[in-house]
């Protein structure tokens, strides 16, 4: 099978540790593979009644530490100030309004968008409700911070954050954070969780090579 027939999907969650573990990982064996498109969907973690103060979730206090430990990933102090203050609340539905406008403005970035967002926040402490956080990375990556905003504060991209939520949920995936190879219209999961980029290849060879003794 040529590569032409394959793309990637990748589903993650602004407000997903194991998705800022995981993306050392995406980013090396994306840089391999350059000849598959990446499609960034937002998976919507903290929706409705799970918007909550970061205190109502336990497991966070300790569970940077088993993420940093698996996949090296770092983070920063301002970040561990907002667990121990615990009032943050968690909104995946302005984070996926904030990664949408974003994507508009530069499709073909979208993932290093979506790592920018997430350094913000577990390395930097930044809100992803709050537009300034968008300005930053606008800027950071040549986007015109003005129209980011704008686009971030119009209705149209709350549309779009939920056609991510639907079209996540149409795919069956609900852990993040999920590669998917997508061939002639089959959806197979790649990786997730704390797989290094050589596991992702590995996964990957295994896949083509089955596919090519069946043919």
């Amino acid at each position: 099978m040529s590569s032409k027939d394959l793309s990637l999907i990748y589903v993650w969650d602004a407000y997903c540790g194991w998705c800022y573990g995981f993306s050392k990982s995406l980013r090396i064996f994306h840089k391999n593979h350059p000849e598959l498109p990446l499609t960034v969907l937002s998976g919507g973690l903290f929706l409705g009644a799970k918007k909550l103060p970061i205190s109502s979730f336990p497991s966070l206090q300790e569970g940077w530490k088993r993420i940093s430990q698996l996949t090296g990933a770092v983070f920063g102090e301002p970040y561990l100030r907002l667990l121990e203050e615990g009032s943050f609340v968690m909104d995946s539905e302005a984070a996926a309004k904030g990664f949408a406008a974003l994507r508009h403005f530069a499709p073909e970035r979208a993932y290093d968008l979506a790592a920018a967002m997430q350094h913000a926040f577990y390395f930097e402490g930044k809100s992803l409700s709050s537009p300034e956080t968008y300005r930053e990375i606008a800027i950071a990556h040549n986007l015109d911070p003005e129209k980011v905003l704008a686009r971030f504060g119009d209705e149209v991209t709350t549309g779009e954050a939920y056609e991510d939520f639907a079209r996540v949920k149409q795919l069956g995936v609900d852990s993040y954070p999920t590669l998917l190879l997508q061939k002639d219209g089959e959806i197979i999961r790649l990786a997730g969780g704390a797989m290094t980029a050589e596991k992702i290849e590995d996964r990957l060879k295994n896949i083509l090579a089955a596919e090519q003794r069946a043919e």
